[in-house]
């Protein structure tokens, strides 16, 4: 596999060298220190500020650190029971963020495989929790267990790994939402970089460290304008605090492969959907709201711009996801130390055909059967971009990686779900 590397920066007219090179230097340095001051300032107010500042009560995803409860020899036998390979060279995979929407549907997958699945999850109520535990019943029926804690409970993950021998690691464990960033800027400090580190910190540690797959976002693209997005596009323009920490975790993922020989994949996934799908996003409570009869907000850019994304359903994901662990390559390291050059890649998952957030409407009215009652609206400044358009060229390369379903077919079967499972809950609602 080709090892990631820095663009190459010489100018196009050798005789300017000299001048554009201390110009060039001189430039980064600058930089360099802004953004020294910057991680700074963002470590200092969001972990050294007195614990009087800090609400556990608000940030949900803290809270599990003090109220999860692990450990016996019933619960190592529940985890060891969940991770064992049951299928000739298949790998013992840790999927953080099990109960949720792509981890869910990812551990699945790999269960009906045969891989060994243990799944980490702290619940949080950044949406409904009765959602991510009728997933976690969902896994628990295929024998998936889900360990209950927070990635940034170091304690609990060693003992995980001292339990399992862990080949393999599907990180997908995140705060996730642009505009949330705007009400819990921490909770995304919190879980996307803090978390992510915690995580690498244990895995370098391991004797035989895993291999490790990790979701990025296509927010990462941020504010630019070349489409359709490649790897090789510039990611230092994030339009939200969300895709900075997942720009960071970029980096992290960097840092951790140069010095420790962790192999890392990150996947920058493209408005996935489909069952099981994040009740914050705009085609499940649009769906939801077309329903109940209430207005859907639908934001265009400026100058009557089209909002649109690239909309890539949760089974294309999967595929991708899979295909991302079984070409990952062993990492090198072993007890913290490096013992030669590691896998690091990224890739783009997406479906390469942006629709209009106007067509994605128009399709839902169609399947439901309901006119829409449209409050079209300026796209506001809180974090979102007006379009994303993966280019999956090295996926498909790399990885196989070639999506299949279009909207249409879909949002039909995202709405098949919605209805018979909130027609069940509603039921067992009425029958307590």
């Amino acid at each position: 596999m080709k090892q990631m590397s820095h663009l190459d920066h010489t100018p196009s007219t050798p005789g300017k060298f000299k001048m554009d090179n201390r110009l060039r230097w001189h430039s980064s340095l600058a930089k360099l220190t802004f953004w020294s001051f910057v991680f700074i300032g963002i470590i200092f107010i969001f972990f050294y500020r007195s614990p009087s500042s800090v609400s556990f009560h608000s940030d949900p995803s803290r809270r599990s650190l003090r109220t999860s409860s692990w450990g016996g020899p019933a619960w190592e036998k529940k985890v060891q029971t969940s991770a064992r390979i049951r299928s000739r060279n298949g790998f013992s995979v840790l999927v953080t963020g099990a109960a949720g929407f792509v981890g869910t549907h990812v551990s699945a997958a790999l269960k009906r495989r045969g891989d060994g699945v243990l799944g980490l999850d702290n619940f949080n109520d950044y949406y409904d929790p009765t959602l991510k535990r009728a997933r976690q019943e969902l896994l628990e029926r295929s024998g998936v267990f889900i360990v209950e804690g927070d990635i940034n409970d170091a304690a609990l993950l060693k003992k995980l790994f001292q339990v399992v021998p862990f080949t393999h690691v599907m990180h997908l464990a995140a705060q996730a939402g642009v505009r949330y960033a705007m009400q819990n800027p921490s909770s995304y400090v919190h879980s996307n970089v803090a978390g992510f580190v915690s995580l690498l910190e244990v895995c370098k540690e391991a004797t035989s460290q895993p291999a490790i797959v990790w979701a990025s976002s296509s927010s990462v693209y941020g504010l630019n304008t070349k489409v359709p997005f490649s790897e090789k596009d510039k990611t230092d323009q994030p339009a939200s605090l969300y895709a900075a920490t997942k720009k960071a975790g970029e980096e992290i993922a960097h840092t951790y492969n140069h010095i420790y020989g962790l192999s890392l994949t990150g996947l920058r996934f493209f408005t996935v959907y489909g069952p099981w799908g994040r009740p914050d996003m705009a085609y499940f409570f649009f769906t939801k709201d077309i329903l109940n009869g209430k207005s859907i907000p639908i934001f265009e850019g400026e100058n009557h711009g089209t909002v649109a994304r690239d909309f890539t359903y949760i089974d294309d994901i999967v595929k991708g996801c899979l295909g991302a662990l079984d070409t990952a390559q062993k990492s090198t390291g072993s007890g913290g130390k490096k013992k030669g050059p590691a896998q690091l890649r990224v890739f783009n998952l997406g479906n390469t055909s942006p629709v209009p957030v106007t067509n994605l409407v128009t399709i839902l009215e169609r399947i439901l059967k309901v006119k829409a009652k449209r409050n079209v609206m300026k796209l506001p400044r809180n974090g979102d971009v007006q379009f994303t358009h993966a280019n999956i060229s090295l996926a498909h390369r790399e990885l196989g990686y070639k999506p299949t379903t279009d909207l249409q077919a879909g949002l039909k079967k995202f709405v098949r779900w919605y209805l018979n499972y909130y027609s069940a809950a509603g039921k067992k609602a009425d029958a307590r």
